[in-house]
């Protein structure tokens, strides 16, 4: 099973992500300050309903490769930590810009905030790109690959949700905290160190410690 440390360290990564508001978490901020809250718990569930169709097909995917072409799936691992590192950059990068770091708006209010939350999920590729990126890093090929590929899927629903919760309880609030470009700096900054550290200590196992 994954180590308990690389556990914690996905968990860590999972969070902050969740933490950044993307399109579904914007879409799921809307609902909540624009209607109610209970559209945006609806507008949740439809986004993690997105989630598991991605989750499912990368889990699919990985599972086959870690157990019929082990070196590349170690190879897509080190890929992945190199990605990890690249976004920690990018981070960094953008809490030195000058220009304006608050998350643009979401999509427009919906009356539909389930089917609507699953469709913003689902449409954007980059959620699949970054699953099968993140997830071989975390993954030891030598165990039982799906298992371990559920308790990350796991571990990262649960965070969403409750941040997911916390954003609709809390969602004017944070939405003008998250708007503030000295909030994003701090933030980006430090999700960008935390990043890139854990990349080095991947890879730093994957290479030197012969994965």
């Amino acid at each position: 099973m994954i180590a308990p440390e690389k556990l914690a360290a996905f968990a860590l990564v999972s969070g902050l992500t969740s933490l950044v508001p993307g399109p579904s978490m914007l879409f799921v901020l809307a609902q909540a300050m624009w209607r109610d809250a209970r559209s945006g718990v609806a507008a949740l569930g439809g986004a993690q309903l997105g989630y598991i169709c991605w989750y499912t097909l990368a889990a699919l995917g990985l599972g086959t490769l870690a157990a019929e072409i082990p070196l590349a799936f170690t190879l897509l691992a080190i890929s992945g930590a190199i990605y990890l590192a690249w976004l920690g950059l990018q981070a960094l990068r953008h809490a030195g810009a000058s220009a304006d770091d608050g998350p643009k708006p979401g999509r427009k209010p919906s009356a539909h905030p389930v089917r609507d939350g699953f469709v913003v999920a689902v449409s954007n590729p980059k959620s699949l790109i970054y699953i099968v990126a993140i997830l071989p890093p975390f993954v030891d090929p030598g165990g039982a690959v799906v298992p371990q590929l559920v308790l990350l899927w796991a571990t990262a629903f649960t965070l969403d949700v409750v941040i997911g919760l916390v954003y609709i309880a809390a969602g004017s609030r944070l939405s003008r905290a998250m708007s503030q470009p000295r909030t994003r700096r701090w933030l980006d900054s430090g999700i960008g160190l935390v990043f890139i550290a854990i990349a080095i200590g991947i890879l730093a196992e994957l290479v030197l410690g012969g994965g």
